[in-house]
Order: C-alpha cells, then structure tokens, then sequence
C-alpha cells in the first residue's frame, strides 16, 4: 500500500484541468480526472480518491448534484471535498458549504501552488 495520495479532479475546462495534474503530480499526487459530471459517483467509487476536487460548472450533472449525491452515500459522506469553481457569488458559497463541501476555492483567488498547499494541509 503506497502512502501516495489520491485525488479526484471533476473538470470541464481542458487546458486548466492539464495544469491542475501536471502540478498534482509534480507534488507527488496520484490524479485521476473526468471532464464531466456525468457517472461522477461510478468514479468516485472506481478510484476510491482520499480527495476530490470539484467544478461546478460541469456538463451533464453539475458539482452541486454530485456534492449532494456524495453526501448522501455512506460510503463517501466523509470524503474531502474542495469545490473549486468560478462561481464566487455568496450564494453559491453557502450552498457549497451547506451541501457539505470541505472547503470553497474561487479559481481566479488561487494559484497552483496554494492550491497544491490546500490540499496537502487537508490531507496531512
């Protein structure tokens, strides 16, 4: 049993998503990525990810739905969450939150290397 760290990447922006595993990875991450919400929870379940890291703006079903789906499954109710979206609004931000997200990053706040900083603090 290795003590690399899974994480789950759910993005639809293809440039930032490659940026995104190429850092994750560089910091010693084992990444796994989907471009879309469809089939999120059959990924979750495949990779078992110690983290996932969720857009919201997502073709087919959007990170809210997954968030809450993942909530909802016993299995995964306790898996680290970091939404990272464009969506800044206060709203979006209390949904987030409310819907049980670890944590709420605005993309454009953020750079890789915070990112890649959050991400290990939450996992250490």
């Amino acid at each position: 049993m290795s003590d690399t760290h899974k994480v789950l990447f759910i993005e639809d922006d293809d440039f930032l998503r490659s940026l995104v595993v190429t850092k994750l990875q560089k910091n010693g991450f084992e990444v796994a990525t989907k471009g879309d919400g469809a089939d999120a929870l059959a990924l979750i379940n495949q990779e078992k990810p110690d983290i996932l890291l969720l857009d919201l703006m997502l073709p087919g079903v959007g990170g809210f739905e997954i968030l809450e789906a993942i909530r909802n499954d016993a299995t995964w109710r306790d898996l680290k969450v970091i939404i990272f979206s464009n969506l800044g609004e206060e709203e979006d931000i209390q949904k987030g939150e409310a819907l049980g997200a670890s944590e709420y990053m605005i993309k454009s706040n953020f750079t890789l290397d915070e990112l890649v900083e959050k991400i290990q603090s939450m996992l250490a």
